[in-house]
């Protein structure tokens, strides 16, 4: 089920499904360790002799953040109990502690007692053996640990503190009974301690009057020794939940809007999505530096793995767009991350665990015929090139570039000036940024070409000329490569690649991906050079989806989740960051506000498939708009966010003084179009 509502300080980090279980706990990294491995833990209500668990779709939900803030505003209303309960949660911005604030309401005009019931299905360090929980009984808390990892559950009602009561026990294998089932009759049955493979439930019960309210709060400590979780129990007692709420709602208003820009000529929504996309981006990172894909485990089911990795190439395109939102003690973490994983030869590899070691690869070492290869994608060093030096650019912190110049930037110049095939000037193969075919791509040319282009701009400001003369002596042969060997005449458009064979050979790629953008999108070329307008003309008309919901796919005939077969009106589903791609070539070659207006539909359409919290996934069904694989994705995220930051900027640029009438948008052929196609200049 997607992820909906995380909440993170970047040490702590809780993600809440559709249905508002919590089912994913990592501590002490972003995306790793995953303390529930995924498995709901639940949230109960009993009044009256009746049960339900939040889950149940007798519950209408409407499950949003606060304003500007990481702190969430959850409404549940329940007919047949007659109560609404709203909840705030967060992780306190400072101390790894999870909060939830529980305000209880009557519609049924009855005094009465609700009792209140927080399930935790434990598997501390990712898995359920040898865990242990136990009440504590001086603070009537539940205690669960295993080696260095503990968790600490509290309460408190009316000014009263602790649980008024528990239950821990076993659990079946995959958790369809378990401790939490004897929250239904609304009574626990207080066994005090269990070890193996446990779960446990927390009650408390208030007294709520008729048409009245009460509140209760509920917290999860996370902490590496008893000790500490026990003086993080005793902190929220001391400073109170609702003032740890407030402090930290104040937090994040004061980070999300500290640049203080005006976003003017979009909707509400859009500028909602984009202040709520930057936080979502804050909570995928980790405090060391890792900027983690996506921490949706339910990814699992499909191939026993997920995408709680950093791959470098989506860490700085995230950087990017937080570095153009004026954020870079967030980013200088993840350069450093960089350095420190960077390889003796100078590249970086597939993804990395958040703590950064390896982490998992389908690229082989051995080549077709038995030969040793490199199995990176190229552009993903190449990016955290382009993007060091879109950093150093925005912020021009001198001390902080000095020693990365040294350990990331020559290393990371001086190999993808090697990795060059002398004859055609082109890269040598690499693996493509959908990781799926070995070659040489155009997006990968138009990666590495910015990273030659970036490592000659720091080697130029530092003083190195020589360097700085032979890295774009590099990239100049890659770009007339690129118009030599990539670009199809016939066709008049670009191609995907060269696709590696058997042989070493190199056999043209025609396929039309939407990643083909990369060309001008990192600056080897213009978006209005008609070679790319040609092609971008053909990836549009191509690849948006022709169905009622449209959007773009990734590439034709995609079969990642694929869900229709009808590959001439779907060729793939609609990708979020595809969407975007689009939007961005609009923004790169308007000239006028009508020019702008396509992409502000892009724009848009992105909008109107968030979830109402803001979360974005990696893709939605065609025909019904709902989320498809993880959500939410980072890279989605920081894709919004930069498109907006280049509308605003060309909005700026070419806004007149007076109002301008712009024309309606409509949709030609099932692809996004003005009544003209805009301006060519």
């Amino acid at each position: 089920m997607p992820r909906d509502l995380p909440v993170s300080n970047g040490n702590f980090l809780l993600n809440f499904d559709r249905s508002y279980d919590l089912r994913d706990i990592y501590f002490p990294l972003v995306g790793q360790e995953d303390h529930t491995r995924g498995g709901p833990c639940r949230f109960g209500v009993w009044s009256e002799g009746q049960f339900a668990w939040l889950s149940s779709s007798e519950w209408v939900k409407d499950a949003r953040y606060e304003p500007k803030t990481l702190v969430t505003r959850v409404i549940c209303s329940n007919a047949r109990l007659g109560l609404r309960l709203i909840f705030s949660d967060f992780v306190h911005h400072e101390r790894n502690i999870f909060i939830r604030r529980v305000r209880v309401e009557d519609l049924s005009g009855k005094l009465r007692e609700v009792r209140l019931f927080f399930h935790f299905d434990c598997h501390l360090w990712g898995h359920s053996v040898g865990d242990t929980g136990y009440f504590e009984p001086k603070t009537a808390s539940l205690v669960h640990y295993k080696r260095r990892r503990w968790f600490w559950l509290g309460a408190l009602k009316n000014g009263s503190t602790g649980l008024d009561s528990y239950a821990v026990g076993n659990k079946q294998p995959g958790g369809d009974r378990g401790t939490w089932v004897d929250a239904e009759d609304g009574i626990l049955g207080r066994n005090p301690v269990a070890q193996g493979s446990i779960d446990t439930v927390g009650a408390v019960h208030v007294l709520v009057p008729s048409h009245g309210a009460r509140e209760a709060y509920f917290w999860l400590a996370a902490a590496e020794s008893f000790e500490e979780a026990r003086s993080l129990n005793h902190f929220v007692l001391k400073e109170g939940p609702t003032r740890l709420l407030a402090h930290t709602a104040d937090y994040w208003r004061l980070w999300v809007s500290k640049e203080r820009r005006a976003l003017d000529g979009i909707p509400e929504s859009l500028a909602t999505l984009y202040s709520h996309s930057l936080l979502i981006l804050r909570s995928q990172i980790d405090n060391r530096g890792g900027i983690v894909a996506a921490n949706d485990s339910d990814i699992l089911q499909f191939g026993r793995d997920t995408y709680t990795y950093v791959w470098p190439r989506d860490g700085a395109l995230v950087a990017r767009a937080l570095i153009h939102g004026g954020y870079g003690e967030v980013t200088q973490r993840f350069f450093h991350f960089c350095r420190r994983a960077l390889t003796d030869e100078g590249y970086l590899l597939h993804k990395y665990n958040p703590d950064g070691s390896r982490g998992s690869t389908w690229h082989p070492w051995l080549g077709h015929e038995g030969e040793s290869q490199v199995p990176i994608q190229e552009d993903e060093t190449a990016l955290v090139l382009m993007s060091l030096w879109v950093h150093f650019d925005r912020f021009r912190d001198v001390e902080f570039i000095g020693p990365l110049y040294r350990e990331l930037v020559k290393p990371a110049g001086n190999f993808l000036a090697a990795y060059q095939d002398p004859e055609t000037g082109l890269p040598l193969p690499s693996y493509d940024l959908w990781e799926e075919r070995r070659g040489v791509f155009s997006y990968t040319v138009g990666a590495v070409w910015a990273g030659l282009t970036a490592a000659a701009n720091f080697a130029n400001v530092l003083g190195e000329e020589g360097e700085a003369a032979r890295y774009r002596r590099l990239a100049a042969k890659m770009k007339g490569a690129a118009r030599q060997y990539l670009y199809d005449k016939k066709a008049r458009r670009y191609l995907r690649g060269l696709t590696a064979g058997p042989g070493g050979g190199l056999t043209p790629d025609a396929t039309i991906d939407s990643s083909i953008y990369g060309l001008f999108r990192f600056g080897m070329f213009q978006a209005d050079d008609p070679h790319i307008v040609s092609t971008m003309r053909k990836i549009e008309k191509r690849l948006w989806c022709r169905t009622d919901v449209g959007g773009m796919a990734r590439y034709e005939n995609d079969y990642y989740h694929q869900i229709s077969r009808d590959i001439d009106s779907v060729p793939g589903n609609p990708w979020i960051i595809c969407t975007l791609w689009l939007a961005q070539w609009h923004i790169a070659r308007a000239q006028t506000l009508r020019d702008l207006k396509i992409a502000l539909k892009l724009l848009s359409w992105v909008a109107d498939r968030a979830f109402p919290s803001g979360v974005l996934a990696e893709q939605v069904h065609p025909f019904t708009g709902e989320p498809v694989s993880v959500s939410p994705l980072t890279w989605s995220h920081a894709e919004l966010v930069a498109t907006v930051e280049e509308y605003q900027a060309k909005l700026k640029e070419l806004r007149p003084a007076g109002p301008m009438d712009v024309p309606e948008m409509t949709f030609a052929g099932g692809a996004p179009t003005l009544d003209q196609p805009p301006s060519t200049g």
